[in-house]
């Protein structure tokens, strides 16, 4: 059974104290729905544009974006197929939370499949990796020296279901969820279950662990930010010896490490929200303009998809359609969407 060893030291806990405080902050404060919006695509541009890049992607956040919306951009189909495929985890990720999914196997190989659909073979793309592997450093296309040797791949399995089992012990008996994410993040790197994709697939399994444990901050962050800012800073931190049965078993140090970057990035949502939350707002709209989760996901829908039905309210927020009309009738009213079309064939879109 996995029981990872680590101290919540003062500083460690120091921070997870801020962190909170800055948590409540957030999810206190109100924001125009167009500017919340705007972060939350900053945010999902964000945490693909850093994630892919870590591993080598060389788009450019702009040429993130312009995927996001939905548009052709001139660039490596690889780098390309990168980008979109951890966009789609990230919707994965929303539906994993929104229709309550524990988190299992099931959830940890599909990530990887969404992850690495197209870059790797159907064989691998979604399974356990089947031989040997090691990190490598290289220079000008030669290995240099080998960084880290992974479990033999015979152990991946068993390793994995130990973690998945600990995930889900760790929320009864409730452990910080920037603490669950950070271990399991950290020990995905570390058992490298997979070919390739490891490391996008362990951010993702950390950012899935915060949405689904109430620690999403409104879906303004974007903790891979932190790491694309000094890779060689992360990689020192997160590699913890020379192989998986050598490594220093404490966590201790990674998650100084991780929790100090997470504080660092939510610092910066709190500083952005308070500033928006200070905005003066049209008084003759007043507090109406303001929308709870439910038309927050509503209108998170359609800036992805371009249009939504009341049959898509209702599958989304599983309410019933008077209650899916009256949402779309009041985000209609503050001129947030405006409907196309009629009866069966009518839609709603985004207000220009």
């Amino acid at each position: 059974m996995f029981n990872p060893k680590y101290k919540l030291t003062n500083s460690i806990v120091k921070k997870l104290t801020s962190i909170a405080e800055a948590r409540a902050v957030i999810e206190k404060a109100k924001i125009l729905p167009q500017y919340e919006l705007k972060l939350r695509r900053q945010a999902i541009i964000r945490m693909t544009h850093s994630s892919t890049a870590i591993e080598g992607n060389m788009l450019l956040a702009d040429q993130i974006a312009a995927l996001y919306a939905d548009k052709k951009i001139d660039a490596p189909e690889r780098d390309i197929y990168e980008a979109k495929n951890y966009l789609n985890a990230l919707k994965y990720i929303d539906e994993v939370v929104k229709k309550k999914e524990p988190i299992s196997e099931k959830v940890l190989l599909r990530l990887h499949k969404l992850v690495t659909d197209k870059t790797l073979s159907k064989n691998q793309s979604g399974f356990y990796r089947k031989c040997s592997v090691c990190v490598v450093k290289k220079r000008y296309g030669m290995v240099e020296e080998v960084v880290y040797r992974a479990p033999d791949f015979k152990k991946v399995a068993g390793l994995c279901s130990d973690l998945i089992k600990w995930i889900n012990e760790s929320e009864k008996e409730e452990v910080s969820p920037v603490v669950v994410a950070g271990i399991v993040h950290q020990e995905i790197a570390a058992i490298h279950p997979f070919v390739d994709g490891n490391g996008r697939t362990a951010r993702a399994m950390a950012t899935l662990i915060l949405y689904k444990r109430g620690y999403d901050f409104r879906r303004l962050f974007a903790l891979e930010d932190y790491y694309n800012e000094d890779r060689p800073s992360y990689y020192e931190a997160i590699n913890a010896g020379k192989s998986y049965e050598e490594r220093n078993d404490d966590f201790t140090p990674w998650l100084e490490y991780f929790v100090s970057g997470f504080k660092e990035e939510i610092d910066g949502v709190k500083k952005k929200v308070t500033i928006l939350s200070s905005k003066k707002i049209d008084n003759s709209i007043g507090s109406q303009i303001f929308l709870d989760k439910d038309q927050l996901q509503i209108v998170d829908f359609i800036d992805q998809a371009g249009k939504i039905t009341v049959g898509d309210v209702i599958n989304i927020l599983n309410c019933p359609k008077r209650t899916a009309q009256l949402h779309l009738q009041k985000l209609k009213k503050i001129k947030m969407i405006r409907q196309v079309g009629r009866a069966r064939a009518s839609a709603y879109i985004m207000e220009k």
